[in-house]
């Protein structure tokens, strides 16, 4: 008799077959800190061709986590996770981790939090890997990246291309000229996917708050766009560049324009964007004062070969390579010893969960 191949049973057999190859040996086991909308986008890479070497053996936000393999293998466990799962506990986690007779153990933390990030050198000294996109502690305060170098130095490996132009080739490529004798003269360049965009678009005939609406609605801003106008965000990848070239700058070392005035600054999240329209009368007035000249409005951030380190609002002309941007392109001008008469430009989209993703993703894979 002729076995009758039901709906039913192809799910049965499907999930069987996930659920099997979920506990087959990997030679890349994980976990994955933070499923916002950079974890989402990981997660859906973890199930694709590529990552088939790769094991998910936990994954938590910021309330539950879930160890479960056949939770694990859910496609839904994002959803699946916001409504049940274990209490959070890192403890728990990383025991998933050290059970697995994986070979290589990582540590993905798609998240922005400090707290998290204060623990990265704590784990790789424990002999963990470390990948992430959380720019708190490469970006964070002196102490904290003197401790991560000295962490890195024990032989775990830490996986930051994420950290800066979501992925762009702008790390790696510092640091091979670093590793070649070249060396760092000046840094300059757009280092906001967000603002990038946002001034990209501004041409003074809508309301800039309009703009930020857009924005944020495209997901190309932080929930609360704050984050993104105060310019804190650019300073931490600027400090992740310069620490990389060999400036050991401090968080007080770098001079930060914020587009946020201080009456905004303490509200909440919706009372901020609910009075988002008191950002478009000082922002207009710069901008015609700029087209005066024939100029526009570009969010800079810039270093030179004293260490001198600014990000803010800058008046560009319109042959200047920042005016030429397009959409959330990310752009990053390395004048360095060799690459002196011309600088090295390294251009391209710098926001979206997706590409952010795939630097996590090809660091993870780099390890095995």
């Amino acid at each position: 008799m002729n076995a009758v191949l039901t709906p039913e049973k192809v799910r049965d057999a499907s999930k069987a077959g996930v659920a099997i190859a979920a506990r087959a040996p990997a030679g890349i086991a994980l976990v994955l800190l933070g499923t916002g909308v950079v974890g989402g986008a990981f997660l859906k890479l973890l199930n694709t061709p590529v990552a088939a070497a790769l094991r998910l053996v936990g994954v938590a936000n910021s309330r539950r986590q879930q160890t479960a393999v056949e939770a694990l293998a859910d496609r839904g466990l994002r959803e699946q996770l916001k409504r049940q799962g274990d209490a959070r506990d890192d403890v728990k986690l990383l025991n998933a981790l050290d059970a697995s007779d994986a070979a290589v153990k990582v540590i993905v933390d798609a998240t922005a939090s400090a707290e998290l990030a204060a623990r990265h050198a704590e784990w790789l000294a424990r002999g963990y890997h470390v990948v992430t996109a959380n720019k708190s502690l490469g970006g964070g305060e002196l102490s904290g990246w003197r401790t991560l170098q000295e962490a890195l130095a024990k032989g775990a490996h830490y996986g930051d291309a994420a950290t800066v132009g979501a992925g762009l080739p702008v790390l790696s490529t510092l640091r091979r000229l670093r590793a070649c004798g070249d060396g760092l003269l000046t840094l300059e360049g757009v280092f906001s996917g967000s603002l990038s965009y946002l001034f990209n678009q501004y041409d003074g005939s809508r309301p800039f708050s309009a703009l930020l609406e857009e924005a944020r609605q495209q997901g190309y801003t932080e929930p609360d766009p704050r984050s993104d106008l105060s310019g804190e965000d650019v300073a931490r990848k600027l400090l992740i560049l310069a620490r990389n070239a060999g400036f050991a700058l401090g968080t007080d070392e770098v001079e930060v324009e914020s587009l946020v005035p201080e009456s905004l600054r303490g509200l909440d999240t919706q009372a901020f964007l609910a009075r988002a329209d008191e950002l478009d009368a000082p922002l207009a007035a710069r901008h015609a004062e700029a087209a005066t000249r024939g100029n526009v409005l570009r969010y800079l951030a810039r270093l030179n070969q004293r260490g001198h380190a600014r990000v803010g609002l800058v008046e560009v002309s319109p042959t200047h390579p920042a005016a030429r941007l397009y959409g959330t392109d990310n752009q990053f001008a390395l004048t360095t010893t060799r690459y002196h008469t011309q600088p090295l430009v390294i251009q391209g989209p710098g926001a979206g969960p997706e590409v952010t993703a795939q630097a996590l993703l090809g660091d993870v894979l780099a390890l095995g």
